[in-house]
């Protein structure tokens, strides 16, 4: 019997709602810019492209999230402290949740630190056990692959969040098909972010959507 690889280490899934609140589908961008000004301040930055589009995969990278700090701390001195983990853990917890509300995942008005259905697991890495020194220096380049895949899923990613809004408010309910498509995108999302940017693991991220 063939060996089951050991499970990345960034586990991510949201619980699949039965229905959907069509007024709140139907107004949902309104209804999310005061929890995505919440999250510009806590953050730092919110990316949006030339249309206005919600980028959170380029917040990851550029805002409030310590990344430099760690790479420091892992090369010169083997360590991530506890809270800089903490802090980047809960921050992208978040920030995955305003994600969620926003491609209509979830109705549930997003929390500053509650779940709410959007489970997000990151093993706080043991440096000096773990994660190679050097490898930090290079992994945001190594994960290139990764950004050219991910610019072409997200923007289909946009695209069936756009069909399932219609569908939604139609039938009230999400297909399940096109919400696999996008939680599957969010968790290789992640899955990227956390190799190239929060650094908790080694582990090159699989081009996958699945767990």
């Amino acid at each position: 019997m063939t060996e089951q690889p050991a499970p990345y280490p960034v586990q991510f899934s949201i619980d699949y709602p039965e229905s959907s609140r069509r007024l709140t589908v139907f107004f949902r961008l309104l209804l999310a810019v005061p929890i995505l000004i919440v999250l510009a301040l806590v953050g730092g930055s919110v990316v949006t492209d030339d249309a206005g589009t919600y980028q959170w995969p380029a917040a990851l990278a550029t805002g409030g999230l310590l990344w430099l700090p760690p790479m420091l701390m892992i090369v010169f001195r083997r360590k991530y402290p506890r809270w800089w983990f903490d802090w980047n853990l809960e921050l992208t917890r978040f920030g995955t949740r305003v994600e969620a509300y926003v491609l209509l995942l979830r109705d549930d008005y997003p929390s500053t630190d509650e779940a709410q259905g959007v489970h997000l697991d990151i093993p706080y890495p043991d440096a000096q056990g773990e994660l190679n020194r050097f490898l930090p220096l290079v992994k945001w380049i190594l994960a290139i692959p990764h950004y050219i895949v991910l610019a072409i899923v997200w923007t289909l990613a946009i695209l069936v969040t756009i069909i399932a809004w219609f569908v939604i408010l139609i039938v009230g309910r999400y297909p399940r098909e096109l919400f696999l498509f996008v939680e599957g995108t969010l968790r290789w999302s992640l899955r990227v972010a956390a190799y190239a940017f929060l650094l908790t693991t080694d582990r090159y991220p699989p081009f996958r959507f699945g767990a």
